[in-house]
């Protein structure tokens, strides 16, 4: 079966931990395209490491291999990304990571900078945590599968997408997840839909 795994979420929440996890989790993620690390290995210019992402994706899917995308879902790129792959008979799941708080984000770029690792504008962060919710509604339906974990303190499966619903799990209740749920709901309750 071809996959196409995407790790969602805003910058600094740990999309690339989550990947790590994954990798010794599930041995179906095949290549693994982080535009963050393609940046770096070519030179530091996001926009040659966006461009070399999307030359990964387009070849993976070209030849009908399973990969992984980090992405925060932000912009339309992901998006198109996803109906292609429908239409080429992939099997996409989306592994999503939230956090409560721009603060927490910025903090945690904040750290990983003080690593040697890369920093993102904080108006980019801003926008990204704003529209998140959106993001994610735009390429839901999509989804055959779709799995949220909140990394406030670690990973925890908070809730799962089925049949367009989404459904809370366990007794762990960020408010992020709640904000999210009510954020599908409205959406599907509104007249545009």
């Amino acid at each position: 079966m071809k996959i196409y795994t995407i790790i969602g979420g805003v910058n600094g929440v740990g999309k690339s931990s989550l990947t790590g996890v994954l990798r010794r989790e599930l041995d179906n993620l095949g290549i693994i395209i982080d535009v963050d690390h393609l940046t770096t290995a070519l030179g530091g210019n996001p926009i040659d490491g966006g461009r070399a992402a999307i030359h990964k994706i387009d070849s993976c899917l070209q030849k009908g291999v399973c990969f992984t995308q980090e992405t925060t879902l932000s912009g339309g790129r992901t998006e198109r990304t996803v109906q292609a792959a429908k239409e080429a008979g992939y099997h996409i799941r989306l592994y999503y990571v939230g956090l409560d708080s721009t603060q927490e984000s910025l903090a945690r770029i904040r750290n990983r900078v003080a690593k040697g690792g890369h920093d993102i504008p904080v108006a980019d962060v801003l926008r990204r945590f704003e529209r998140r919710f959106a993001d994610v509604a735009r390429i839901l339906p999509y989804c055959d599968t779709a799995i949220f974990y909140d990394n406030e303190n670690g990973f925890a499966e908070v809730a799962e997408y089925k049949n367009g619903e989404l459904l809370l799990k366990g007794p762990y209740r960020p408010g992020w997840i709640l904000e999210l749920a009510e954020y599908l709901r409205d959406a599907a309750l509104s007249p545009e839909n």
